[in-house]
């Protein structure tokens, strides 16, 4: 296992290597001058230079590529050009509630939607199946921020059960933070639960008609062990998959939602900063976003052997 997970972190190296190459020149050579927005409407053509030479902007692209990723090295992702304040310090301070989110989603979406699915295949064709497609069409057809306001309308401003919008780090105590947990985390989740539990009924349609199945059922195994210990184990890696993507999209693509429920999180910093066009948090975020992505592939893949026999290390 543990030369599988080395074998698996050195193939992520290079594509980090490209990834940051990627986002270096592609910021770099789109139309937009730092420098501008940082001196403003009247700046004198020497305060600009003045700007760009203290930012480095003067130097040659491998001069300043070089520069940048040896900061990386060394844990330094720069310091915003708008604010002044160091990247890593401004990501800090917002990965908490974006990654509270996206934790509190995928738990509730995985512990709803894959006994959902598990029930639909195996009631296939008869009302409950149609019953959880329904809501399956009707979780991908309604947009999160409209799951979102209704739910705000209902229990926030009718019926005042919860607060309306912020965040309450869980340092603060449980029972703040998960009253502001629950509106963005049903809302976030309702169309996770509606791809994992269509993911979760295909696979286990496809093991159901399985020899070791019809095995287990002849041997007088009860429906429910069949089902879970046998069925579910084997067709658990296309959903694992699924959800494992969906994590890294939750952690990425939280935007619409911090902003419905005004969650100061990084989502908002990665919109913030591509309007202001600045380029150190823009290159920090998309990295992190990579190395989640990378990160969640070589998870899944350790999932893989971990239920597949057949791959070996």
């Amino acid at each position: 296992m543990l030369g599988y997970l080395l074998r698996r972190i050195f193939a992520a190296v290079p594509v980090m290597g490209v990834v940051a190459l990627f986002v270096f020149l592609l910021l770099r050579l789109t139309p937009g001058d730092p420098a501008a927005i940082l001196a403003g409407d009247n700046a004198t053509p020497e305060r600009l230079e003045r700007i760009r030479t203290s930012l480095g902007l003067n130097e040659p692209l491998i001069v300043q590529f070089i520069t940048w990723v040896n900061k990386l090295l060394h844990g330094d992702l720069g310091t915003s050009l708008i604010s002044n304040l160091p990247v890593m310090k401004m990501i800090g301070q917002r990965v908490e509630p974006s990654i509270s989110i996206a934790l509190c989603t995928i738990i509730l979406a995985v512990i709803v939607a894959v006994p959902l699915g598990v029930i639909a295949a195996w009631k296939h064709g008869t009302w409950i199946d149609r019953f959880v497609m329904g809501l399956s069409v009707l979780g991908f057809s309604v947009p999160v921020f409209v799951v979102g306001y209704v739910l705000i309308e209902v229990f926030a401003l009718e019926l005042r059960w919860v607060p309306v919008q912020g965040f309450k780090s869980i340092s603060a105590g449980f029972g703040p933070f998960f009253e502001r947990m629950i509106l963005p985390t049903c809302a976030l989740s309702f169309i996770y639960i509606a791809l994992i539990a269509r993911m979760t009924r295909a696979a286990m349609l496809d093991v159901l008609g399985e020899d070791y199945v019809r095995t287990a059922r002849a041997k007088g195994i009860n429906e429910v062990a069949v089902m879970m210990r046998h069925a579910l184990r084997n067709a658990a890696v296309p959903v694992i998959t699924v959800i494992g993507t969906g994590f890294a999209l939750l952690i990425s693509g939280v935007v619409v939602t911090e902003s419905v429920f005004n969650i100061p999180g990084i989502g908002r910093l990665t919109v913030d900063a591509v309007l202001a066009r600045d380029y150190p948090v823009i290159q920090a975020m998309i990295l992190l976003t990579s190395l989640v992505y990378v990160v969640v592939n070589l998870l899944i893949d350790v999932a893989y052997t971990l239920l597949d026999p057949r791959i070996r290390y």
